[in-house]
């Protein structure tokens, strides 16, 4: 299994739509995948909160880069399912983290969940995504 640094996932994250929308991956192993993203007003609903879908395409990416650190050479990975619930929310101009943990790392599927929480340690949402092993 190739191993990838931080930087490197960075750089693949970075001319991608996640590297649009500012995620900065802080820690990485084939267990587990910790980034930090600022909650711009792009990003927000009217009233100045995170929006849902930026929730969730955050968890989709370190759910995805989590999957990537485990594919064997040749192979390459796609979401089929995701499952979100909403907690709380993240003002604009705050940060916010998330961690995604493996549940099951298996040769056809591996399924993520993510924790997404605020500056202040409270969390926002909960990601679980089913990803699929490709050849």
């Amino acid at each position: 299994m190739p191993v990838y640094d931080v930087a490197t996932l960075q750089k693949m994250v970075n001319p991608l739509f996640p590297g649009l929308m500012g995620v900065r991956v802080r820690d990485a192993t084939p267990e587990k995948v910790t980034a930090t993203l600022e909650v711009r007003p792009d990003l927000c609903t009217a009233g100045g909160i995170m929006h849902g879908g930026a929730y969730m395409a955050f968890a989709d990416t370190l759910g995805a880069l989590g999957t990537i650190m485990n594919l064997e050479p040749g192979k390459r990975t796609t979401t089929t399912d995701s499952s979100t619930k909403f907690i709380g929310g993240a003002k604009v101009g705050s940060i916010v983290t998330g961690e995604s943990v493996a549940l099951h790392r298996g040769r056809t599927t591996q399924v993520w969940q993510t924790s997404i929480r605020s500056a202040e340690g409270k969390l926002c949402a909960v990601v679980t995504q089913t990803q699929l092993v490709l050849d």
